[in-house]
């Protein structure tokens, strides 16, 4: 690993915390998107986020191509005794990818998330046909610039758009091909966040995630689209604090 930059990157971290937030970033996204959380999170947290291959400064390394490969890459690189409780923050395509790697845990007999937050996805038993992976470029953009989730600045660089496309492309892949098992349940309580006006996602499909756990179920509504939570970062973090901590 000397050398090479590392999937999760940490934010920051203190003395004697009483659990580890780990956020999944969305299609496209990078781990620098949630560094601006940690500001906004109780001191108890360490706060890390994943850095997925083919961006930023792993522009050179090779994508996984699908869900399930990057849940294994991340379960390969938390250590097994790392006994800090995890909770685990995915949005949109993290979401999949956090639920995948608590479901990985969980198969290898390590210590279970204590949290899983899943956050503008609907649930894997509400699986859709999408193939916006096999449109042209700019139907790929079009998308990515409805959901308003990257600056309408850096989509019209030429330059910045020839190097993120491969990605965002990539991404869209791995979630729209990604297929579960309907009936996956995990024994962690789960909290499902999204946003009133979210395109991608219907309240139907998001309480749905409710048949994924046996523990505790939760659901918050914030308003906005897909990404509610750049306008509500504080708010998150406080709904996701009262989940880990009961308070």
């Amino acid at each position: 690993m000397t050398g090479k930059p590392s999937w999760i990157r940490d934010v920051r971290r203190g003395p004697r915390p009483a659990a580890h937030l780990i956020f999944f970033p969305h299609a496209g996204g990078s781990a620098s998107y949630y560094r601006p959380f940690a500001a906004h999170l109780d001191d108890r947290f360490d706060v890390s986020a994943i850095q997925y291959p083919g961006r930023q400064d792993r522009w050179n390394d090779p994508f996984v191509t699908s869900v399930e490969g990057l849940a294994d890459e991340v379960v390969a690189r938390l250590s097994p005794g790392d006994t800090t409780p995890l909770v685990l923050f995915g949005h949109s395509m993290g979401a999949c990818v956090a639920f995948e790697t608590a479901r990985r845990l969980a198969d290898l007999g390590r210590p279970a998330p204590r949290r899983l937050v899943v956050s503008g996805r609907r649930a894997p038993s509400m699986p859709r046909e999408e193939y916006l992976h096999l449109g042209t470029d700019e139907q790929l953009l079009a998308e990515v610039a409805g959901l308003a989730g990257t600056d309408s600045q850096l989509l019209g660089d030429p330059e910045i758009v020839r190097m993120i496309l491969p990605a965002v492309r990539n991404d869209y892949r791995a979630v729209e091909l990604y297929r579960p098992p309907a009936d996956s349940v995990l024994d962690i309580p789960l909290l499902c966040l999204n946003g009133d006006a979210d395109p991608r996602v219907t309240r139907e499909e998001a309480t749905a995630w409710k048949a994924h756990t046996v523990a505790g179920f939760h659901e918050e509504t914030f308003t906005g689209g897909h990404f509610y939570l750049a306008d509500h970062t504080a708010a998150v973090c406080r709904s996701v604090e009262r989940f880990t901590f009961g308070q």
